[in-house]
């Protein structure tokens, strides 16, 4: 959420697009994880969240968009948001990517941590938006 709030101080429309994870093993459906996005932007204007289908590149040209925003939390990220970033721009040269680092208070973060933390019942309400872990919380005490 942090990085949309900054990305929507530059930009005159965002869209964030949700994408499937083939190598992770999310915890959440992508449906779910688009609700959930949905619930915590509420009130956000400006503002298009959807999943993602296919290659960044064909969304960006269905949404006439040519910058994508990244967040970088610390330099171990970076390398592979790079060759992100260049694969992209080889599959359409137009394309920008805008690497954001969060705020101080949410740079040391990965859903790593929070779902673990979650997990073992610790408070994480401060960390995510409250729709993320009521449905954190709910998970874990079934």
């Amino acid at each position: 959420m942090d990085i949309i709030e900054r990305a929507l101080c530059l930009f005159h429309h965002v869209y964030v697009a949700i994408a499937p994870s083939t190598k992770k093993m999310p915890l959440f459906s992508l449906e779910e994880r688009v609700a959930m996005a949905h619930s915590a932007a509420s009130g956000m204007n400006n503002l298009t969240i959807e999943a993602l289908e296919g290659l960044l590149v064909h969304y960006l040209h269905k949404n006439r968009a040519s910058t994508v925003i990244r967040g970088l939390r610390a330099i171990s990220d970076f390398e592979h948001e790079f060759q992100m970033a260049l694969m992209n721009r080889k599959l359409w040269p137009q394309i920008e990517t805008v690497f954001l680092m969060p705020s101080e208070r949410y740079i040391y973060l990965t859903s790593t941590l929070i779902k673990e933390v979650a997990g073992f019942g610790g408070d994480i309400s401060c960390l995510v938006p409250e729709i993320v872990s009521k449905k954190l919380h709910e998970r874990f005490s079934k």
